[in-house]
């Protein structure tokens, strides 16, 4: 295993095949990949309940369209990490993409509840196939002072998805609920197209042939920093999410907005979150990984501990989106971190970073409700926030994350 310290310049296409594409091609087909299945992700929440009604199910079960796709992820990106670490990224990148594109029109075909069910999963699935193969390849596609750059801008294809991409899919739905999953359907061919035109081939290296599924994850949980890395990772994104899923909640119950006016101060989150990502990493290239990863948690602390405080909507707005402007800086810092534990194993590592990711949403959605109900409303939830990057802080110091000085950092 390579500590931060030690990992070698990453390699390129030019090894093994035509010239390496620039380093801003690699970003804007990150940035169009992860715009494209961001808002397959999120379209379905603001159609459920013209899809309850249509369905004819209760408002609660009909979460469960939004919970299929990320069972579907989490569970198949744990078996597609391995997968595509033994065969050319590129290759796995496609084949997902189609079946993406797939079960995303058929969702627009669905008949019922269950079979929206069906399909949300299976759409689910395809996306673990996709997602992963750009976290995985950037590393291998551009050059180390670009890595958290390229990585910025996937992020903001995911931020913007969030911004733009939920206002288009209710747009389009005022025609037919079933027309947002076409459009995405459509766009997915046209990605396909551009992907398969200019994303370069990404071959596996000849250990990670060799090694099976279960042999990819012995050897990464044999590295320790990995695991403390991973550990961390889950704490943080429990407190992030435990935080982020009930924005929307203190608004309606303490600001008294309406469903129209939440979506709209979401959006402006959502661009908050899409500059940390798109600017972020001029400041990391100045600060280096090391001291981003630092800044950022004590930040997420500081500006915690003032937003339940908020005098009024205007504050609040301003505060929580310096929260997701910092979150938004940091995601690509802590995505590469993780990265810079293998060279072999990326795609398992993704995969395993998803896995945290999903399983902290869950924890976090699940301990911020009780504590939004029960422990003085939005003061408790960010208490919890709070109290998770203090932790994960504290898992990244006993990792070292602090101590060891970077590759390439002065």
């Amino acid at each position: 295993m390579k500590t931060l310290s030690s990992a070698p310049p990453a390699t390129t296409g030019a090894e093994t095949g035509p010239p390496a594409p620039s380093a801003r091609s690699v970003s804007l087909l990150s940035f169009a990949t992860m715009f494209v299945i961001g808002t397959d992700t999120f379209v379905v929440a603001p159609l459920l309940p013209t899809l309850s009604g249509d369905f004819h199910v209760s408002s609660g079960i009909s979460g469960w369209m939004v919970s299929a796709y990320a069972l579907g992820y989490a569970l198949f990106a744990l078996v597609a990490g391995p997968l595509s670490d033994r065969r050319d990224r590129r290759g796995v990148l496609l084949s997902g993409l189609v079946g993406f594109t797939v079960t995303t029109a058929l969702c627009g075909f669905a008949q019922g509840f269950w079979t929206m069910i069906l399909f949300r999963f299976l759409a689910g699935v395809s996306a673990a196939f996709v997602s992963p193969q750009i976290w995985a390849s950037i590393p291998a596609l551009v050059k180390p002072d670009r890595i958290v750059r390229t990585m910025g801008a996937a992020t903001a294809g995911l931020a913007v998805a969030q911004v733009a991409g939920i206002p288009l899919g209710g747009w389009l739905a005022t025609t037919s609920w079933r027309v947002p999953f076409w459009a995405i359907g459509g766009a997915s061919v046209v990605l396909w197209a551009v992907l398969a035109r200019a994303f370069p081939s990404v071959p596996a290296r000849p250990a990670s042939v060799r090694t099976g599924m279960s042999g990819a994850y012995a050897t990464l949980f044999r590295d320790r920093t990995l695991r403390l890395y991973l550990l961390a990772y889950l704490v943080f994104q429990t407190g992030n999410f435990g935080a982020m899923s009930f924005f929307g909640s203190w608004f309606s119950e303490d600001f008294g907005l309406d469903v129209g006016s939440v979506g709209l101060a979401m959006m402006a989150l959502g661009a908050g979150n899409a500059i940390g990502s798109l600017f972020g990493s001029r400041l990391v290239r100045r600060l280096g990984q090391r001291r981003s990863l630092l800044l950022a948690l004590l930040a997420l602390m500081a500006l915690y501990c003032v937003v339940p405080f908020s005098t009024g909507l205007t504050m609040a707005l301003v505060t929580l989106a310096l929260v997701m402007m910092v979150a938004g800086f940091v995601f690509p810092v802590l995505m590469g971190i993780l990265q810079a534990r293998t060279e072999t194993a990326r795609g398992t590592v993704s995969s395993l970073a998803n896995a945290a990711m999903y399983a902290g949403a869950t924890v976090g959605g699940v301990a911020g409700g009780v504590l939004l109900a029960g422990a003085g409303g939005f003061l408790g939830v960010a208490a919890l926030a709070v109290a998770a990057y203090v932790a994960a802080l504290g898992i990244y110091a006993w990792a070292g994350a602090f101590r060891v000085e970077e590759a390439g950092e002065a």
